[in-house]
């Protein structure tokens, strides 16, 4: 046992009321050995009822056996009507309390497990993720990662799940970066990003005459900004009064 566990982000650990004790533990496996009998009854009593339409998953008994839940899936966005179904299983299986909950794709991949679609032995989602976070294409763009279908799908269908770990860092490595197509001064001249590279924290510059060359972070300087603030300099004053924007004299003045 762990001294001192480290938290999980998302909030603290739930609290432990006692000990599991010896007949715990067996209670536990004896339930857990008829889930497979109430995964296959219910498969059964579905084919009956003509539900070809609804995949039943697993089921999962709760720890004192008092309520069944039976996991399934479909295809089909219509509504099912699965009361007769819900009933037999709660004659078959009385005094559990039965209730039939519907998963989506992502909760299909996790309960049936295998290989990940990065040739991971176990899912991510089997091995250790409890939630499934919002995910978007916005997050492959940004990590740079090619949109083909089969490199950002995972095995259920949807955007992986793994699509998530590292956006974070690398929307902050992009923040202090030039975007492509910006004008920027290097050592070299002046030239146009034409590639960002956020967790080396450097930039390919595309310059005249050289060809494309990679700049740090230190080395760049943005050519847009600096011309800016040349024609503020530049810029003679015009305001016999002392209340000219682009100087100081106006500032000085109401001081």
């Amino acid at each position: 046992m762990v001294a001192n566990p480290q938290l999980p982000q998302e909030g603290p650990l739930k609290p432990v009321d006692r000990l599991a004790t010896p007949r715990d533990l067996v209670m536990r496996q004896v339930w857990q050995s008829k889930e497979e009998e109430a995964v296959t009854a219910c498969r059964k009593r579905a084919g009956e009822l003509n539900l070809g339409r609804i995949k039943i998953l697993a089921a999962e008994f709760s720890f004192d056996g008092s309520r069944l839940a039976i996991m399934f899936s479909s295809e089909n966005e219509e509504k099912i009507d699965l009361k007769s179904l819900r009933q037999d299983m709660q004659k078959t299986f009385a005094p559990s309390q039965v209730e039939l909950r519907q998963v989506g794709p992502r909760d299909v991949a996790k309960i049936l497990g295998g290989m990940g679609a990065c040739g991971l032995e176990t899912r991510c989602c089997t091995r250790f993720l409890t939630d499934f976070s919002s995910i978007s294409i916005r997050m492959a763009k940004e990590q740079g990662i090619s949109l083909t279908p089969t490199e950002i799908t995972g095995m259920c269908g949807r955007l992986r799940c793994c699509l998530i770990y590292e956006y974070d860092q690398y929307v902050a490595a992009r923040a202090g970066l030039p975007k492509r197509n910006k004008r920027v001064i290097t050592p070299l001249g002046e030239g146009k990003v034409v590639d960002v590279a956020p967790l080396r924290e450097t930039v390919i510059v595309e310059l005249p005459e050289i060809g494309q060359r990679e700049f740090s972070k230190a080395d760049i300087q943005p050519a847009d900004e600096l011309e800016a603030l040349k024609q503020k300099a530049e810029t003679p004053c015009n305001q016999g009064d002392g209340s000219c924007a682009n100087c100081g004299n106006g500032e000085k003045k109401g001081k």
